[in-house]
């Protein structure tokens, strides 16, 4: 894998081009020295052209480095690479001419010399695996690491442990969504060394094993730890996304920008380091679906916040709040400048990435609302923000006179209490006082200068440290899932260690030696695992080995944190003494650990101490140690902020969550119940007086804004990732009110609050009883540190070791001095040769017999003698393997050899099984054919001389028949043919579809005339009524962009297929009638078809390219299948090469995961990398990729079609249709003429079995299986989802990222099973059935090789196939019940129409006209009565009187005025009756209805 560049070169064969080679060597020579450069040439070429062309001497080594800007990066050339290559990637403007001021040019110089003055061995090979180098020398290790980074190859293997050097330079091209999918299920060391591949093999670990993992970084500060932690959490939540997104994952996405701005910031070695640590745990189902996680913290610096050193910044967070911030929100939130903060100008002010950091700002804007943070929670979180940068700047006076301590300015104490929402009186009281609770009397004394400006960073500090928690506490409950509160619900995790890194500053503290004694924990649990518990191993097995020498910390971690003679222990004894100064800490110090080799205590009078750490001395200044070691939230600073009006701030202060949510829930009831009371005694008091419009509406406006404040105030306990408001407003206009849901309740607050109880801000609050002392800085962190251990200890661990490239923070510069120091210190040396030395794979006799038990003999036991027989029959190399008193120890080259011959043994096993069961099989057709044979020859023998024919068939023998003109037969085949021509037809038209289908319904629906009510005509009607629809539904595909392709013929046979089915045995003989009727009213429909088509004109060529046009999506174009995509770390485009930052929209190919902005769409000139390749080798239709064999016009290939085809047209009522197999011999044959012919075929000649037979042969030799290798595993993940929804809609979700090819043709074939499924009753196919069929011809395991894995999927596999045809066939019955509830509407709509045109009576001018009651048209309908009036009539109150007399009905009008006379004009009026009355009264009786006309 090579990552350098994006594009590739074209190579231009014959042209040469001259470049310039600028030596630099210690002699004389020019000042370049042109050479002539085709394409082929090579590094080692052009070197020894320019040696003879400067006439240098050839008994030495030179090399040839390529710089890239001047005074920067320089690029080793190999001695294979193509130097004009390069010259083609180079500026337009520096290819023909390269001078240096270019910035682009050649080097030539010497090999370097290490420091005995010898030539360091140039390493002509590239390898990703340490273990593989031919010496392992520390300067070998160096030069391999420094050749793989000039190259942009900055992760290398050692076995399975992975050094990351940082290149200072976010390399873009490494981290896009195809990397996720290229190292996806591909072992360790098969591809390019990859941070992701590292991800991939520990989660297919967990799954695999069912254990716990863990990835551990370590590396110094500025080594680039936080950007690989980012990295895995990256590619371990894209590996379970791929399955079904749940929310999950873009809430942990989210929550990655949102601690590293509050808890990162700019230091001397790093721009983005972490100032706390970190453990993240990602929890999985053992299926391998994420279902939360929690994050973990530790050790905040927090005193970075008030100061640092001059090249140092401050946290993120205030720099994007300062720079990014909108006018409103800087009124709002009172900010300033950066220079006009104390907290801020002590540093590096001069902020040239203002631009960058407005933009981060946005991003974390973001980010916030995918963790869920509401807009004005993010409010409370910002004016917090504002508060702690302005605490900074309130100052302290002492006046001349009084002597008392004042606090000002006065605009920043108003601003400050506006801010926390306190009063000002109680800040400066707070600020300036300090206050002394015992059980007796409450002591108020006055602060000094300096100890009131403690107070006031202790204030900033311990404010910021709680913000910091909330934010902690909150972003876990967002990632909580409440099975993780359910002990019987199992559950998988990997971790993710980020711990801090080995600090060495100018000035180090208290909080240096915390993060260096994490750093020394670390070590020592990464040599436990890597050296000492493996070697162990071997010793206690008794096998041969030389043991390997390493760096025990031990005793570094014993002078810090052992009982009573610590360092850590002694602190805490000097903190509990009142009168104890730094001085006496240090003398203590110097009495009790003295004598510690790894302990140097200062010789003069500074107060300094110098340990000795496996990285290195680092000198400590012992200033604040004890200050810093009872840092607390003060108890003033817990009463002024309970107080405050903002009830955010309540939470950030309360020493127990659960008991303030109690509160807060018990308050919350007792006003909501307060304001029913209250708004219930106004409205009552209101309607005494009847004001109950206005008043009552000023009631429910100010009840609902009573609502919302409680909603605000209780928002802080909900979770809102999934509430966004209290009352939102729907499309009417009305307040909709919304019913938040997983809210925080106790339980759940109880959770989170004891996983992130271990490193929370401690308060000290008044009361005077307090009996428990609160817990030191260092004690908190020891017990955290000590969890944290007991935790990943029980995980299986992997090892990533960062690497710092260089001290300055370069781009791309790789400093030997400091690589090789930090490569002595992590032992790297010591761990390849561990590795290659040791045994990767190890197995305990009974592991291995379980495992192997097909190599060894029958009756093999699990002892050492029967597997040292099996490796030397497999001629192994004993040095690869040894075997020991329990266990087996081999090379992973021997074991993956163990692998593979167990395959093939398998596989074998698995041929022989195949072969006797079908030659039973065969035996016992053929048995039984043979009985069969047997039979009918004896009952012919028996039947033969009794036969006499009838005397019927006597005569006709006698007739003459024979002797007839042969003339006659063809003449009546020709009228045959003729009359049968019309059924030649195909239907290619939807119009001429919904054509047949009108007519067809219309028959069904039309009354039988006389003559026609026969039981033909009702055996055909029966059988459309019921299966019309589905005679013809079979092509019609299941997307509308397709035409309908169905033949007459097609047609014909498919019902009478349906008729014989559904005919009983008595019925047998009316089956022909039916289907001739029924061909008779098709013949009919066709000539007028016919007619119609011919009658039109052809318009239709024009609309069908335009609708095309529409139909092309202009978002995917080439195959892709782009949907958006949120970039949570950033990357670069595929297609324009410039960056996508964190958080912004992108466009991502589902299939091939191309990625790219929306602009660059238009761009793209690739098809999909996933989609066809037509130099396929194969044959013309079998054993071919399918886009090979499809087009625009035929998107399902031809030969499936014409299976299909022939399957449902004869097929569907065969039992066993697809269960039973055909003739080997006959399948041969067909197979041969579809080859090559697929037109000239004619399936009529061969049994169905062996039609089906092909359909699955062809799936099968499929080199890409329809539901392709790439999607095999996701398939798998979404069927283990736990519930049956969400399992459809991932399923769904992947069909949709497959080929188009591959798309339309699974679609087809699910059609083609959903139609053999319906007719299970005849059949005996269920979905269930058809899915183990076709389940291993579309869902194969791309890992052929283990025939183990593709046994022990089968389950999911079925599963995922019968969930797509099950579902498909819900999907089709309903609608089909949609369209016959449509046909039913229709056909009841007609018959009312008809009734209402029928029952009508016609009146005269002013006559009278009797209906017969029993007459067709007035028959069971009296109400619905319509009177057609036709006169010369005005418009007028016309009064229609029914007079039911016997079977008589008689209609008098009345009119008000006289009508008009036939002379002044015709006026015909229809006249609707308004009002209806039963006609069902005693006669005699009279019925009035007034009509408007």
């Amino acid at each position: 894998m090579s990552t350098t560049d994006g594009t590739g070169v074209s190579e231009q064969d014959g042209e040469v081009h001259v470049v310039q080679i600028y030596p630099r060597l210690s002699q004389d020579t020019t000042a370049y020295c042109p050479v002539q450069v085709s394409a082929g040439d090579t590094a080692s070429a052009i070197i020894h052209n320019a040696v003879v062309t400067l006439g240098l001497d050839s008994s030495l080594t030179y090399c040839l480095l390529e710089a890239r800007e001047s005074g920067g990066e320089e690029r080793l050339l190999e001695a294979g690479d193509c130097p004009l290559d390069r010259v083609l990637l180079w500026p337009p403007e520096t290819q023909k001419w390269h001078p240096p001021s270019h910035g682009y040019y050649f080097i030539l110089q010497e090999q370097q010399a290490n420091s005995a003055g010898k030539r360091v061995e140039t390493i002509k090979e590239d390898y990703d695996d340490l273990c593989n180098l031919p010496t392992v020398t520390e300067e070998s290790v160096l030069e391999a690491l420094r050749q793989r980074f000039y190259k942009h190859k900055i992760y290398t293997y050692t076995s399975n442990i992975l050094i990351a050097i940082n290149p200072n330079k976010f390399l873009p091209v490494y981290y896009n969504p195809k990397y996720i999918k290229m190292y996806e299920n591909q072992p360790l060391g098969k591809l390019s060394p990859h941070i992701f591949a590292i991800a991939d093999v520990a989660f297919r670990a967990m799954l695999n094993r069912q254990v716990n993992q863990c990835i551990v970084i370590s590396g110094e500060s500025g080594s680039g730890k936080t950007e690989s932690s980012s990295f895995l959490i990256h590619c371990l939540t894209g590996l379970s996304q791929k399955t079904y997104s749940s929310g999950l994952e873009r809430t942990i996405l989210g929550a990655g920008p949102v601690i590293e701005a509050f808890g990162n910031s700019k230091t001397a070695e790093n721009n983005n380091s972490s100032r706390f640590g970190k453990f993240i745990q990602l929890n999985y189902l053992e299926s391998g679906v994420i279902r939360g996680a929690v994050i973990e913290k530790y050790l905040l610096e927090k005193s970075r916040l008030v100061s640092r050193d001059k090249s140092e910044r401050n946290y993120h967070v205030f720099y994007y709040l300062l720079m990014g911030a909108s006018k409103d929100e800087k009124e709002e939130f009172h900010l300033f400048k950066p220079q006009d903060y104390l907290y801020l100008n002590q540093g590096d002010v001069h902020l040239d990435d203002d631009e960058d950091l407005g933009q981060q700002y946005k991003r974390l804007h973001q980010a916030m609302e995918m963790v869920g943070f509401l807009s004005s929670t993010k409010k409370h979180i910002f004016s917090i923000l504002s508060a702690v940068l302005l605490l900074g700047n309130v100052t302290f006076t002492l006046s001349e006179d009084t002597q008392v301590l004042e606090a000002g300015p006065a605009e920043v104490l108003s601003t400050l209490s506006d801010l926390l929402k306190v009063k000002n009186e109680l800040l400066v009281t707070a600020l300036t006082k300090r206050r002394v609770v015992t059980a007796n009397c409450t002591v108020v004394s006055q602060y000094t200068l300096q100890e009131a400006s403690t107070m006031r960073d202790s204030m900033a500090k311990s404010l910021y440290g709680a913000l910091f928690d909330w934010i902690i506490l909150h972003i876990n409950h967002a990632l909580l899932n409440r099975r993780d509160m359910e002990e019987s619900i199992s559950c998988l995790s990997i971790g993710v260690l980020d711990m801090f890194g080995f600090e060495n500053l100018q000035t180090n503290s208290f909080e240096q030696l915390c993060i260096n004694y994490s750093h020394e924990t670390l070590q020592y649990y990464i040599n436990q695992n890597i050296f000492k518990l493996e070697q162990n191993d071997y010793v206690s097995e008794g096998i041969s080995w030389q043991n390997i020498d390493f760096t025990d910390n031990r005793g570094c971690i014993q002078l810090i944190s052992s009982e009573s003679v610590g360092l850590f222990d002694l602190l805490d004894q000097e903190c509990s003494l009142p009168q104890a100064t730094d001085e006496t800490f240090m003398d203590k110090l110097k009495q009790q650990i003295q004598d510690n080799p790894l302990f140097v205590p200062s010789q003069n009078t500074e107060p300094t101490f110098v340990i000795q750490h496996f990285a290195g001395r680092v000198k400590y200044h012992i200033k604040d140690f004890r200050k810093k070691n009872t840092e607390h939230m003060r108890p003033e600073v817990v009463s002024l902020l309970r107080s405050s009006g903002r009830s955010f701030l309540h939470h950030l202060v309360a020493s127990s969550p659960e008991a303030l949510f109690r509160w807060g829930v018990l308050r919350a009831t007792i006003r909501i119940l307060t304001v029913f009371k209250s708004m219930a005694r106004q409205r009552a008091e209101l309607s005494e007086f009847g004001l109950c419009g206005f008043c009552l509406n000023t009631l429910n406006f100010r009840c609902y804004a009573t609502f919302h404040f409680l909603f605000s105030e209780l928002s802080v306990f909900m979770m809102p990732h999934f509430v966004c408001v209290f009352y939102r407003k729907s499309r009417g206009g009305r307040q909709k009110q919304l019913i938040p849901k997983n809210l925080m309740n106790l339980r759940s607050l109880q959770h989170i609050v004891g996983v992130t109880a271990h490193d929370r801000t401690s308060k000290s609050i008044f009361h005077p009883h307090r009996t428990s002392k609160l817990q030191t800085v260092n004690a908190q962190f020891q017990a955290s540190l000590k969890k944290l251990m007991k935790t990943i200890e029980k995980a299986e661990p992997f090892f990533i070791f960062c690497v710092r490239s260089n001290a300055e923070k370069k781009e791309l510069q790789f400093d030997n001095e400091l690589v090789l120091n930090q490569i002595k210190y992590t032992g790297i040396l010591q761990m390849i040769h561990i590795q290659k030395s040791g045994y990767s794979a190890k197995y305990t006799f009974k592991e291995f017999v379980k495992k192997f038990r097909m190599l060894l003999p029958k009756g093999a036991t699990a002892t050492p003698e029967h597997i040292t027989e099996l490796f030397e029959r497999m001629e192994l190399d004993k040095s690869t393997y040894q075997i020991g008193k329990t266990k087996v120890f081999l090379k992973e080259k021997e074991r993956q050899l163990l692998q593979d011959t167990l395959n093939k043994e398998v596989m074998r096993h698995i041929i022989i099984l195949q072969r006797w069961f079908r030659a039973c099989l065969i035996r016992l057709h053929f048995l039984e054919k043979r009985d069969a044979s047997v039979i009918i020859q004896v009952q012919f023998f028996f039947t033969l001389p009794s036969y006499t024919p009838p005397p019927y068939h006597t005569a006709n023998q006698n007739s003459g028949r024979a002797s007839r003109n042969p003339t006659i037969r063809i003449s009546r085949a020709t009228r045959a043919l003729q009359w049968d021509a019309s059924l030649d037809r195909e239907i290619t038209n939807p119009k001429e579809l919904r054509n047949l289908d009108e007519f067809l319904g219309n028959q069904v629906r039309s009354p039988p005339g006389k003559g026609k009510d026969t039981l033909s005509c009702l055996h055909w009607r029966c059988a459309w009524c019921k299966n019309g629809k589905q005679l013809y539904n079979f092509s019609w595909p299941l997307c509308d962009q397709q035409k309908p392709q169905i033949g007459y013929k097609d047609l014909m046979k498919g019902f009478h297929n349906k008729v014989n089915s559904l005919a009983g045995s008595k019925e047998k003989g009316e089956v022909s009638l039916v289907v001739n009727l029924f061909q008779s009213v098709l013949d009919g429909f066709i000539r007028g078809e016919i007619k119609r088509v011919e009658s039109e004109p052809a318009k239709a060529t024009k609309t069908t390219k335009k609708r095309r046009k529409k139909k092309q999506c202009p978002d995917s174009p080439l195959d892709h299948l782009f949907s958006t995509y949120q970039v949570n770390i950033m990357q670069s485009c595929d297609l324009c090469g410039s960056y996508i930052w964190g958080m912004e929209k992108a466009y991502m190919c589902s299939a091939c995961k191309l990625i790219c902005h929306k602009k660059c769409l238009k761009q793209i000139i690739t098809d999909c990398s996933t989609r066809c390749d037509d130099n396929v080798p194969g044959s013309l239709h079998f054993g071919v990729q399918v886009c090979v064999l499809t087009s625009k016009a035929n998107p399902v290939p031809k030969v499936v079609e014409l299976l299909l085809m022939h399957v449902e047209l004869n097929g569907l009522y065969t039992e066993g249709i697809y269960r039973k197999s055909g003739s080997a011999c006959r399948a041969r044959e067909l197979h041969q003429i579809l080859e090559t012919n697929p037109e000239g075929a004619c399936l009529d000649n061969y049994p169905i079995h062996t039609i089906s037979g092909l359909v699955k042969r062809w799936l099968r030799d499929l080199p890409d299986p329809l539901m392709t290798f790439s999607l095999y595993s996701d398939f798998l993940h979404a069927v283990e989802l736990p519930e049956k929804p969400e399992k459809i809609r991932a399923v769904y979700k992947l069909i949709e990222e497959l080929p188009p090819a591959n798309y339309n043709t699974l679609e087809r074939l699910i059609f083609h099973l959903v139609r053999v499924a319906k007719e299970e009753d005849h059949n005996k196919m269920s979905p269930s059935s058809l899915a183990i069929v076709f389940a291993p011809c579309i869902l194969r395991s791309p890992d052929a090789s283990d025939p183990f894995l593709g046994m022990k999927d089968v389950s999911k596999t079925t599963l995922c196939v019968e969930i797509l045809i099950s579902e498909q066939f819900r999907r089709y019955k309903e609608k089909m019940q949609n369209i016959q509830e449509l046909e039913y509407a229709e056909a009841l709509a007609v018959n009312q129409l008809k009734l209402r045109r029928q029952n009508t009576v016609r009146l005269g001018g002013g006559g009278l006209e009797s209906i017969p009651a029993d007459s067709g048209e007035g028959r069971g309908h009296p109400r619905q009565v319509t009177s057609l009036l036709q006169g010369y009539i005005q418009r007028e109150t016309i009064t229609l009187t029914f007079t039911p007399t016997g079977r008589t009905c008689k209609l008098h009008a009345e009119r008000s005025r006289e009508s008009r006379d036939a002379n002044q004009g015709p006026s015909c009026c229809k006249v609707k009756v308004l009002t209806t009355t039963p006609l069902c009264s005693p006669p005699g009786l009279y019925h009035t209805t007034e009509m408007h006309v």
